[in-house]
C-alpha cells in the first residue's frame, strides 16, 4: 500500500513494536518457548525471563503495600545480537520490537512475520484477540521554545493568567475510527526541561490497535497491520507541524 505522507530520511523512532495478543490452549506451559528460542538463538542469543507477580490481598486488611505472593514465568524475551531488535514469546501473545536505528516498514514487518510463524507454528495458539502497532517517537525540540505550537498541532496549552513557562507535561488522549474499529491511544509526555541549551525530549507515543471477542483470522491479521500502520502514519503526521516535519525530512 502506497504511503500518502513523505518518507522520513531522519524519523525520530525510539522504538517500534508489533504486538498480537492470543489465547493458548489452556495446558500451555513456558517450557514450550524453549523449541522456539532454539531455533532463533543464533540471532537472538539473549534470553530473559518474563515474570507476572502475583499479590494476596487480606479481607478486612488496612491500606497499605499489598503482600507479595511470588511470581510465575508467562514468557520469555529474546535480543539480538546487536540488541537491535527484541522479540516476546509469551503464554499471552507474541510482541516484536525495533529500537533505534529504525529501517524500514516492510524490514520491520517481514522480520516479525518470520518470527510470529515460528511461534505460532510451536503455541499453536487458539485465537487471536488483539493486533497493534506502536510507535515511540522522541522529537527532541531545539530550545529555547517560545511556544510548543510551532512543533505540535496539539501542543499543551495553560490558562493565560498564568504563568507560561512549561518545564513538563503528560497528555493522554484516546480516539476511536468506528469505521474500522480501531483505537488509538495517543500520548504526548515531557519528563524535564533541565537545560536551554539541550533539545527538549518530548515524547509522541501512538498505540493503534484493533480488540475481537470473535477473534481474528492469521491472515486478516497480518491485513489489519497494514492499516493500522496507515492510520499511525495518519496520527504521526497530523500531530506535528509542517516546521517539524522538514527537519525529519
Amino acid at each position: 500500500m502506497e504511503s500518502k505522507h513523505p518518507t522520513l530520511t531522519k524519523a525520530p523512532i525510539k522504538e517500534a513494536l508489533i504486538d498480537i495478543q492470543v489465547k493458548l490452549p489452556d495446558d500451555s506451559k513456558p517450557k514450550l518457548f524453549n523449541v522456539f528460542f532454539n531455533q532463533i538463538k543464533e540471532k537472538y542469543p539473549d534470553q530473559k525471563i518474563q515474570r507476572h507477580a502475583q499479590y494476596k490481598v487480606q479481607p478486612g486488611a488496612k491500606e497499605g503495600p499489598l503482600e507479595p505472593r511470588g511470581s510465575k514465568i508467562v514468557g520469555y524475551q529474546y535480543i539480538s545480537k546487536d540488541k537491535t531488535q527484541v522479540v516476546q514469546a509469551r503464554l499471552n501473545g507474541f510482541t516484536f520490537s525495533r529500537l533505534e536505528p529504525y529501517t524500514t516498514w516492510d524490514e520491520f514487518r517481514t522480520e516479525a512475520q518470520r518470527l510470529w510463524k515460528q511461534y505460532s507454528d510451536i503455541a499453536k495458539p487458539d485465537s487471536i484477540n488483539r493486533v497493534a502497532v506502536r510507535f515511540i517517537n522522541n522529537l527532541q525540540l531545539p530550545m529555547p521554545i517560545p511556544d510548543f505550537a510551532e512543533y505540535l498541532t496539539a501542543s499543551p496549552t495553560i490558562p493565560n493568567k498564568l504563568p507560561q513557562g512549561i518545564s513538563s507535561f503528560l497528555t493522554r488522549n484516546v480516539i476511536y475510527y468506528p469505521e474500522d474499529n480501531v483505537q488509538v491511544i495517543i500520548i504526548q509526555a515531557l519528563e524535564n526541561i533541565i537545560s536551554n541549551t539541550k533539545p527538549a525530549p518530548v515524547i509522541l507515543d501512538i498505540d493503534a490497535f484493533i480488540v475481537s471477542n470473535e477473534g481474528i483470522t492469521e491472515e486478516m491479521a497480518w491485513e489489519t497491520l497494514e492499516k493500522l500502520r496507515q492510520i499511525k502514519n495518519d496520527v504521526f503526521f497530523e500531530s506535528i507541524t509542517e516546521k517539524l516535519k522538514e527537519a525529519y525530512k
